[in-house]
C-alpha cells in the first residue's frame, strides 16, 4: 500500500509513519519544510503518484493560549492548507481514501460529545476560530463524497500524550511534566493554571495509531471519537505525575487567574466501544514512559 502523510514529523505522525512503515507500507511524508501546503503547486510534484491513501494530519495550532491570539492566522493557514489537500485529493488522487483527523476542542460544550454532535452548538468561544476550521474540513469530506463518491473516515482524538514529543509542545499533560521535573530538579516554582479541578482526558499516541489502523474496514464516509473515556482533574494528573518524579504536590502553586479553557473534556466513546474490545495502556504506565522519554531525550540534548 502506498500511502501520503502530511504532518508526517509532527507528534502523531511519527508514531503513525513508523507503525504503516512497520506493516510495509510505502510512505511519503510532506510537512512545512518539504512542502508547504498552504500553496497549492507546491502539491503537484505529488500529483502522478497514486496513493491508496491519504493521512491528513497537517494543521496550524498550539495549545494554551495560542488560539486567544492567532485567529485570524490560524483562519488563514488551515482553510488554506486543508483545502489545498482536499482538492489534491479530488484532482489526482480520488482513488485514495483520506483518513482526516477533526479536533475534540469542536465540540460544544452545550450538546453531548458523541459523534452526531459535532457539527451542533458552538465550540468554546476562546477555541472557535481554530475548531470551525476544522468543522470546514468535516464539510469538505462529506461535500466531495456527496458530489465525486470520494471515500473518507473522520477521526476525533482525545488529547494525545505519549513518548518522544517535540519540547515545545504545550498540551497540557507536557506542560505538567515539564514543570514538575524543573521543580523537582531545579527547586523551580510549579505553578499550574486555574484551580487544578479542570477536567481533562487522555489516550496514549501508541493506542491511537493502533485505533486509527484498527478502523480501516470498520468505519467508511463517517466521524468517529477516537478516545479512551478515562477523565480526571488537572490536579489528579499533576498528583499522578508527582509520585512518578517524586515531588511534592502539596508544593504546586495553582493561578487561578489564567485561562483553563472548558471545565470538563470527556468525549463519547460508545460507538469505539462497540466496534472495538480494546485494552488501553493504564495512564501510569503511560505517563512513565512519557516522563522517561522526555528526560532521556532532555540529557541527549544538554550532552
Amino acid at each position: 500500500m502506498h500511502v501520503l502523510v502530511t504532518g508526517g514529523t509532527g507528534f502523531l505522525g511519527r508514531h503513525l509513519v513508523r507503525v504503516l512503515e512497520r506493516d510495509g507500507m510505502s510512505v511519503v511524508i510532506v510537512n512545512t519544510k518539504t512542502c508547504d501546503l498552504t500553496r497549492q503547486e507546491n502539491l503537484l510534484s505529488l500529483k502522478d503518484e497514486k496513493f491508496d491513501r491519504i493521512y491528513h494530519l497537517a494543521a496550524w495550532t498550539k495549545a494554551g493560549d495560542y488560539c486567544l491570539y492567532h485567529k485570524g492566522e490560524q483562519w488563514i493557514v488551515n482553510q488554506q492548507l486543508n483545502t489545498n489537500v482536499l482538492w489534491f485529493w479530488k484532482e489526482f488522487q480520488p482513488q485514495a481514501e483520506l483518513v482526516a483527523m477533526g479536533t475534540s476542542c469542536a465540540y460544544s460544550p452545550g450538546f453531548p460529545l458523541k459523534e452526531e454532535s459535532y457539527m451542533k452548538g458552538d465550540p468554546d468561544p476562546d477555541l472557535y476560530t481554530y475548531t470551525m476550521t476544522k468543522r470546514m474540513l468535516y464539510e469538505g469530506l462529506v461535500a466531495l463524497r456527496h458530489q465525486y463518491g470520494l471515500n473518507y473516515r473522520y477521526l476525533v482524538p482525545s488529547t494525545l500524550y505519549g513518548p518522544e514529543f517535540d519540547p515545545s509542545d504545550t498540551h497540557f499533560v507536557f506542560d505538567l511534566i515539564r514543570k514538575i521535573v524543573a521543580g523537582k530538579e531545579n527547586g523551580d516554582p510549579v505553578v499550574l493554571w486555574g484551580d487544578g479541578s479542570q477536567i481533562r482526558e487522555l489516550i496514549y499516541v501508541e493506542d491511537a495509531v493502533r485505533l486509527i489502523e484498527l478502523t480501516a474496514g470498520k468505519i467508511s464516509n463517517d466521524i468517529l471519537n477516537v478516545a479512551s473515556g478515562a477523565g480526571y482533574s488537572i490536579k489528579e494528573y499533576a498528583q499522578k505525575i508527582c509520585e512518578i518524579v517524586g515531588y511534592d504536590p502539596d508544593d504546586i502553586q495553582y493561578d487561578t487567574s489564567r485561562y483553563v479553557g472548558v471545565l470538563k473534556k470527556i468525549l463519547d466513546t460508545s460507538r469505539i466501544d462497540s466496534l472495538f474490545n480494546f485494552d488501553y495502556t493504564p495512564l501510569e504506565t503511560g505517563l512513565r514512559a512519557t516522563i522517561d522519554s522526555y528526560l532521556s531525550d532532555r540529557l541527549k540534548r544538554l550532552s
